[in-house]
């Protein structure tokens, strides 16, 4: 009988974790260095369903046009695993002055995945665009807890996308195309955008299955 057709998936293992990194101090006296946190990485392709290691760190950029959080409370599987900064930057309006609101719900942002990683469980991060800075504070924060590491990029028109978001932007899929987010610590990076946008159907977090 011919094989039954299933939908694509692309799995993320366990195994593709951390990099070896020391933090002795240093003899002289000095501060020790930080964790190297590079790691060697692959991007992906857009696919119908993505698998990740339980426990992993996802964050999910985009500009504000390409929504990051409606997509992730879109694709996951797991309920209750999305922190969003819109839904921060809500809550947080009329009770932090205007001009504090943005740094604010980035700082409750990485509390939150700060506690979810330390509990073991997996965290999704639906943020508007980061710079690199930002960006490694969520790498070090999964890191130091031993936790993989992935990003997704997504992409609306450049028509719709702001100004002052699009250096941050373009830096970011600079690096994601050239295959550097390694370096930053993403064992995985993919890049959605038109249509790909909704080849992704479902994100789960799921040990790997092994064949009998």
């Amino acid at each position: 009988m011919p094989a039954a057709d299933h939908p694509r998936s692309v799995k993320i293992g366990s195994d593709e974790r951390t990099g070896w990194s020391s933090e002795r101090p240093r003899r002289d006296g000095a501060p020790p260095k930080s964790a190297d946190v590079s790691v060697r990485s692959r991007v992906l392709k857009p696919s119908d369903r993505l698998r990740y290691s339980p426990g992993s760190l996802l964050l999910i950029i985009g500009s504000a046009a390409s929504q990051p959080d409606v997509f992730a409370e879109r694709v996951m599987e797991e309920r209750g695993v999305v922190l969003s900064q819109a839904k921060v930057r809500s809550l947080l309006a009329g009770r932090v002055a205007e001009d504090e609101i943005e740094a604010k719900a980035h700082e409750l942002l990485e509390a939150a995945a700060l506690k979810r990683v330390q509990t073991n469980q997996a965290v999704v991060v639906a943020t508007e665009i980061i710079d690199a800075a930002g960006r490694e504070r969520y790498v070090r924060l999964a890191h130091s807890h031993k936790r993989p590491r992935h990003v997704i990029m997504l992409e609306a028109p450049r028509a719709d996308v702001r100004d002052d978001e699009r250096p941050a932007l373009d830096e970011l899929r600079r690096a994601l195309d050239a295959g550097e987010l390694g370096q930053e610590g993403f064992q995985t990076a993919l890049r959605l955008g038109g249509s790909t946008l909704s080849d992704v159907k479902r994100i789960v977090f799921r040990p790997e299955q092994r064949e009998d």
